[in-house]
C-alpha cells in the first residue's frame, strides 16, 4: 500500500528537489557563485522586498480579521454560513484570479478608482490588498475557532472588578489568544512570503519576491544555477516557517477546551457589530469576484456576452497559439487527471497514516508543503528534461505537478475521517471473515465517503487554479486558464483584456462551485462511526 505513494513522492518530489540541490552546489566554486548571487544588489533587493511585504501583509491581515474573529467566536446569526463559505472561496481562489479581481476593483475605472490615485491597481498597495483578501479566511477560521473555546469567566471577572472593555481585551483576552494568533500569522506569512501570481501580475518595477525572481532567472535569463540557488534559499526559509507553524499549532491544543456556545446578539452594540461584520464581509469577499463578472459582461461600451463568445475565436492565436476556449478544456482535463492522481496517492497515504500511530508518515505527506509551487515546477523542469526520463513535454507533467500541490490537502481531509471510524467496527468485519481489501471497500470507504468528496472537491479547485508549478511545465500549445489569463492580461488590446476577464469569470464560477459543494459535504459529514 505504501509503495505507490512513497514511490510517487520519491520520483516526482524527492528526485527534483535533490536535483535542485545538485544544480546549486554541484558545480565548481558553487558556494562562491551562490554567495556572489546573494550579494548581488538586485537579489538583495528581492530578498528584502519578499521579507518586508510578507510582514506587512501579515500584520494587516491580523488587524483587519481580529474584529471579525470576535463576532464569529461569540454570536450565532443569520448569514454566518454564507460569510464562512465566501471566505473559503476567497482563500481557494486562484492567485491569478485574485490579482485580476483586485486590479479590477482598484483600477481607475473600477468601483474604488474614484477614491484612489491613478495607477493604484498596480504596485505595493495592490499587492497588500490582494494578500489581505486572500488570507483573511485563515485568521478567521483559526482564531475564531480557538476563541470560541476559551472560558469567558476570566474576562467577566475582570469586568466585574472594574476593568474597561479595552483593558479586558489587552490584559486578559489577547494573551490567551496568543497561540492562535501566532499560528495563523505563521500561515499567512508563509503564503505571502512565497507569493507568486499576485506579485507577478500586480507588482511594479523592482517589486519581485523570490518566487518571481526564480521565474525571471530561469525562463527569461536562462540562468539555471542562479534560479537553483534562490530555490534552495526559498526551501530553507519555507521549512523554517513550517517548523515554527507546527510548533505553534500544537499549542492550540492546550486551550481551555470549553464547548463553543454561540449566542444570539441581544445588546444593541452586539447587533450593530454583527450587521456591520456581515455587510463588510459581503463587500470584501463578494466585491472583487462580482467586479470581474461585471467587467466580463462589458463589451463595446455596453453589456453582453461578446467576451465569452469570443473565447472560441482565433483572434488571440498570436498570444496563446490556441483559442482561449481550448485553455478551458485543458484546465478541466488536467484538473480531472490531477485529482485522480492526488486522491489515489493521498488516499493510500491516508490509509497508512490512519493504521499506524507513528508520526513519520504524517511528516512525509507534509513534505510537498515545504517547497513552493514555483520551486517544485522548476525542479520538475530541469529533472525531466533529459533521457531516459525526458518527460517534460508529456501531457502528464502538468497534472503531476498539480497533484503534488493537492496531495497534502487530500491527506488532511481523509485522515481524521479514517481515524474516527471505530476500531470495533473494523474488528467485527475482520472477525466475520472479511479480508482487508473487503473491509476497505465495504466499511472504510463508505464511512469516509463524505471526506473523500471533500478531498475531491478541494483537489479540483486547487488543480484548476494552480499557476506557479504549471507555468514551468505546461507546453505553449496546451495552456491552462490561469496561464491564458496571465498572457492575455499582459497583451494590449480590448479583445485580449475582455477574453482574460471572461476566463477569470469562468474560473471564479468553477472554483466557487467546487468549494461550496465541498463545504456542504464537510458540514453534512462531520461525524463518523
Amino acid at each position: 500500500m505504501l509503495a505507490v505513494p512513497v514511490g510517487f513522492l520519491l520520483l516526482f518530489f524527492g528526485f527534483p528537489v535533490v536535483n535542485l540541490l545538485l544544480t546549486a552546489f554541484g558545480q565548481d566554486e558553487a558556494l562562491v557563485q551562490i554567495w556572489a548571487a546573494l550579494g548581488n544588489a538586485r537579489v538583495g533587493g528581492v530578498l528584502w522586498f519578499t521579507l518586508w511585504q510578507a510582514v506587512c501583509s501579515t500584520l494587516l491581515t491580523l488587524a483587519i480579521a481580529l474584529p471579525g474573529c470576535w463576532v464569529m467566536a461569540r454570536f450565532r446569526f443569520r448569514g454566518r454560513g454564507v460569510v464562512s463559505a465566501l471566505a473559503v472561496v476567497a482563500f481557494v481562489m486562484p492567485t491569478v484570479v485574485v490579482a485580476t479581481a483586485i486590479s479590477t476593483v482598484l483600477a481607475d475605472n473600477g468601483p474604488l478608482g474614484w477614491l484612489l490615485p491613478p495607477g493604484a491597481d498596480r504596485g505595493i498597495g495592490a499587492i497588500l490588498v490582494a494578500h489581505v483578501y486572500f488570507n483573511l479566511a485563515v485568521v478567521l477560521r483559526v482564531v475564531s475557532s480557538y476563541w470560541a473555546q476559551l472560558d469567558p469567566r476570566p474576562g467577566e471577572a475582570a469586568a466585574v472588578l472594574g476593568a474597561s472593555p479595552w483593558r479586558v481585551w489587552w490584559s486578559v483576552t489577547l494573551p490567551r489568544l496568543r497561540p492562535a494568533i501566532l499560528a495563523s500569522a505563521a500561515i499567512v506569512f508563509l503564503f505571502t512570503f512565497t507569493s507568486f501570481g499576485i506579485v507577478l501580475l500586480l507588482g511594479g518595477p523592482g517589486q519581485a519576491t523570490i518566487e518571481v525572481e526564480i521565474q525571471r532567472q530561469v525562463l527569461f535569463l536562462f540562468n539555471v544555477p542562479a534560479g537553483a540557488a534562490l530555490s534552495v534559499l526559498q526551501i530553507i526559509f519555507v521549512l523554517f516557517i513550517l517548523v515554527l507553524q507546527t510548533v505553534l499549532s500544537r499549542r492550540l491544543a492546550a486551550g481551555d477546551g470549553v464547548d463553543a456556545r454561540l449566542r444570539r446578539p441581544s445588546r444593541r452594540v452586539d447587533r450593530i457589530s454583527v450587521v456591520t461584520f456581515v455587510f463588510v464581509s459581503l463587500l470584501v469577499f463578494g466585491g472583487p469576484p462580482v467586479s470581474v463578472l461585471l467587467r466580463a459582461l462589458e463589451s463595446g461600451g455596453g453589456w453582453g456576452i461578446d467576451n465569452f463568445t469570443s473565447l472560441a475565436s482565433q483572434d488571440g492565436r498570436t498570444v496563446l497559439s490556441v483559442s482561449p476556449l481550448t485553455a478551458v478544456g485543458n484546465s478541466l482535463l488536467y484538473a480531472a487527471v490531477a485529482t485522480l492522481i492526488a486522491v489515489t496517492v493521498g488516499g493510500l497515504m491516508a490509509l497508512a497514516i490512519a493504521r499506524t500511530k507513528t508520526s513519520v508518515w504524517e511528516g512525509i505527506w507534509l513534505l510537498p508543503l515545504g517547497v513552493s509551487a514555483v520551486t517544485l515546477g522548476f525542479g520538475l523542469l530541469i529533472t525531466f528534461d533529459e533521457d531516459p526520463i525526458a518527460w517534460r513535454s508529456s501531457f502528464f507533467m502538468v497534472p503531476i505537478a498539480q497533484s503534488l500541490v493537492a496531495i497534502p490537502f487530500v491527506v488532511r481531509s481523509l485522515v481524521p475521517a479514517l481515524r474516527a471510524i471505530s476500531p470495533h467496527v473494523l474488528e467485527a468485519a475482520a472477525t466475520l471473515g472479511a479480508s482487508p481489501r473487503r473491509v476497505l471497500r465495504h466499511v472504510q470507504l463508505p464511512l469516509a465517503g463524505r471526506a473523500a468528496l471533500v478531498a475531491i472537491g478541494f483537489s479540483l479547485a486547487i488543480s484548476l487554479g494552480e499557476f506557479g508549478a504549471t507555468l514551468f511545465v505546461a507546453r505553449g500549445d496546451r495552456p491552462t486558464m490561469p496561464i491564458a489569463i496571465y498572457r492575455l492580461l499582459g497583451t494590449p488590446g480590448e479583445t485580449n483584456q475582455g477574453q482574460a476577464m471572461a476566463l477569470a469569470a469562468i474560473l471564479i464560477l468553477l472554483t466557487g462551485l467546487f468549494v461550496l459543494l465541498t463545504d456542504r459535504w464537510r458540514t453534512a459529514g462531520e461525524r463518523y462511526v
